[in-house]
């Protein structure tokens, strides 16, 4: 007796109980439809598996779960997990984000490059020019140029490393402003950051700059030993100027002001947390990496020779 054919796509994919719970791709056959070429119809579905037996396996889509028999299979293997939301938000949309750090930031937009200019810090982040991607300008780099001659201020260039904009400005005979590292721009959880924070019993006082910038510090008989800044603005906190008096160090009193802040930005509803610093501070690295914090993107600065 002769028996029935299997499915000519049967047992051409990897997949089984052991995806579930994994982010997979599967191109399974459209019953009973007939696709442009006059074979079965397919589809790709992707999602996570969240069930796999009794010959169907269920797979949550964003628009909802989907159940596919096993033998309608045609091709399938696991992916990568999708990044979270903050991890979709892209360079120039984190730095933009960032310039809430600022309360006197001027800005000036030059294309898609945005010029800053803080009259009140020296810091490069408020005093350069923003060029992750091309301006799209003609006459953009006259213009950077000038807009820094008109503030006394030497041209400084915000790039990412061996990008375009990185070889545009060094055709132009810029090099590295200094010699630090490219500075990493890191992001974290405010949840989980909250949760990796040890308690500490140090009284921090934080005082409004505006109602979304807050300075913390902690303050004894001697004056301030520790402080830090911090931003809020479109559901993210931003840290800058985290610092511990050099005889007070490795007391906790660092990670007592990230705390205060941290829970500050929850306060405002905040649930991605960003802090920029040299990429090459390995213990400041490790100590952030302990809270969950993950580089996000790495950027270095260019100036003209002088």
């Amino acid at each position: 007796m002769p028996t029935e054919p299997e499915p000519h796509h049967a047992g051409n994919h990897g997949l089984g109980p052991h995806v579930v719970g994994q982010r997979v791709v599967i191109r399974r056959v459209l019953p009973g439809e007939t696709g442009p070429s006059g074979g079965p119809a397919m589809t790709d579905v992707l999602g996570v598996c969240t069930s796999w037996g009794d010959g169907v396996c269920v797979v949550q889509r964003e628009e909802g779960p989907i159940v596919i028999a096993v033998a309608d299979i045609v091709a399938g293997k696991p992916v990568p997990p999708r990044p979270s939301p903050r991890h979709r938000v892209g360079p120039v949309e984190a730095q933009r984000r960032a310039f809430a750090l600022f309360a006197d930031l001027e800005t000036e937009e030059v294309g898609a490059w945005t010029l800053r200019h803080s009259p009140t810090t020296t810091a490069r982040r408020a005093n350069s020019v923003l060029a992750f991607e091309p301006s799209g300008v003609d006459d953009d780099y006259a213009r950077v140029v000038r807009f820094y001659e008109g503030h006394a201020a030497r041209p400084i260039a915000a790039v990412l490393p061996d990008s375009a904009e990185d070889t545009f400005f060094r055709a132009q005979g810029w090099g590295l402003e200094s010699h630090d590292a490219d500075t990493d721009f890191l992001i974290a959880s405010v949840a989980r950051a909250r949760r990796a924070l040890p308690s500490s019993s140090a009284v921090v006082e934080l005082v409004e700059t505006t109602p979304a910038l807050v300075t913390a510090r902690v303050t004894e008989a001697d004056g301030v030993v520790a402080s830090g800044v911090a931003a809020y603005g479109d559901d993210w906190v931003g840290f800058r100027s985290v610092e511990v008096h050099p005889d007070r160090r490795r007391e906790g009193l660092g990670l007592a002001v990230m705390a205060a802040l941290l829970e500050w930005g929850a306060e405002q509803g905040a649930t991605t947390a960003y802090l920029q610093m040299l990429g090459d501070n390995a213990p400041a690295l490790a100590l952030y990496a302990g809270l969950g914090f993950r580089e996000h993107h790495r950027y270095r600065y260019l100036a003209p020779p002088g």
